[in-house]
């Protein structure tokens, strides 16, 4: 069973990517259980030259060709087992961006930080760009409780030193975002995510030239809907950080020729994951990759948010800030009934509340 990527759905916009998505990810799901494996392993096990045949390299072959990909995929079963052993046994490192959202008080964040840190997080995403003397503050708070020494280097192990990054969420336009991170360079951000329109390439391949001299690397990617966005994206030079989404682009098929072209232009991935279910899906794409395309820890890390797992009937297990691999069969997709109930539209007791108070 090999499935190829549509090539008669229609212009590749957006809410074509989603639609696919949700379709081909049920079947990856359905693929998964068929076999009795988590879909990671699913991936990691199977052929290359199979496993190629999963992907559309339509548009992508000035920088990624089939035979650069089978390429890649061959160097990474040097070394696959060990990867995988050591996946089992550590699990692959994440970072926590659920303690410094905008709007918390100081209080919270320290409380949110120091409760983080007691389970062993070092790694914190940081919210920036509405007010910049907040930044600093909320930031220098951070660095006192996750401390100076370690806090903002450059993460070359990042399942030992502790670093920050931080998320302008579209926020800016170019000189705004130049202007913004360049008053921040004393907290060392490993990262600035999506500091403006994430449809500009070229903004922010000028961003990019400006503060990657500065220590500051550009991250992005959750918003792109297609392979092509991120080819231009790694083309002009743009990312030192690939944000995939394991449901923005159109399912794993396209997933997979983002990751190859990433391994091939040498920049880590360190996925998005801040939605429902998100942790969920990612986590099986990104042990994938360091298992067999990446086979490097290097800059890399996976994002986690701590709610909204209790609908998942195979919820993300964590430990010591790391993703354990997923041991249920499937792509852990699978939504409690409960869950699907209440939240059904229009008649979930959750719409019916909601909509109860409007009419009130």
């Amino acid at each position: 069973m090999l499935l190829c990527f549509p090539s008669q759905i229609g212009p590749e916009k957006g809410v074509v990517h989603l639609a696919t998505a949700a379709i081909l990810n049920s079947v990856w799901d359905l693929w998964a259980k068929q076999e009795g494996k988590p879909l990671c392993k699913l991936l990691v096990d199977m052929d290359p030259r199979a496993l190629l045949s999963c992907i559309d390299f339509r548009y992508i072959t000035d920088v990624l060709t089939e035979e650069d990909a089978y390429e890649i995929l061959k160097k990474g079963q040097i070394g696959k087992k060990e990867r995988e052993e050591q996946v089992l046994m550590h699990g692959y490192p994440a970072y926590t961006t659920s303690c410094a959202w905008l709007g918390y008080s100081d209080d919270t964040l320290k409380h949110l930080c120091a409760a983080a840190l007691k389970d062993g997080w070092t790694r914190f995403k940081v919210k920036v760009g509405a007010d910049l003397q907040d930044d600093m503050c909320r930031c220098r708070l951070i660095i006192d409780m996750i401390g100076p020494e370690k806090t903002l280097a450059a993460c070359a192990c990042p399942q030992k030193r502790k670093c920050q990054m931080m998320d302008a969420k579209q926020r800016w336009d170019v000189p705004e975002a130049v202007e913004w991170m360049s008053k921040l360079p004393e907290f060392k951000p490993l990262w600035i995510e999506e500091p403006m329109s994430p449809d500009d390439i070229l903004g922010h391949a000028a961003i990019s030239r400006a503060l990657v001299p500065l220590g500051i690397g550009v991250a992005t990617g959750e918003q792109c809907h297609n392979r092509v966005i991120f080819k231009q994206l790694l083309q002009a030079n743009v990312l030192q950080f690939l944000q995939i989404d394991s449901c923005r682009l159109g399912s794993v098929n396209e997933n997979l020729s983002v990751l190859l072209m990433a391994k091939k232009f040498g920049i880590p991935v360190c996925p998005h994951a801040g939605g429902v279910g998100l942790c969920e899906l990612v986590q099986h794409l990104i042990i994938f990759d360091y298992i067999s395309v990446s086979a490097s820890l290097k800059n890399r890390m996976c994002e986690y948010v701590d709610h909204l797992h209790e609908h998942f009937k195979y919820p993300v297990v964590i430990k010591q800030a790391s993703y354990m691999p997923p041991k249920d069969a499937g792509y852990s997709t699978e939504m409690k009934e409960d869950s699907v109930r209440k939240h059904q539209y229009p008649d979930g007791d959750v719409w019916k509340k909601l909509l109860a108070a409007q009419e009130n």
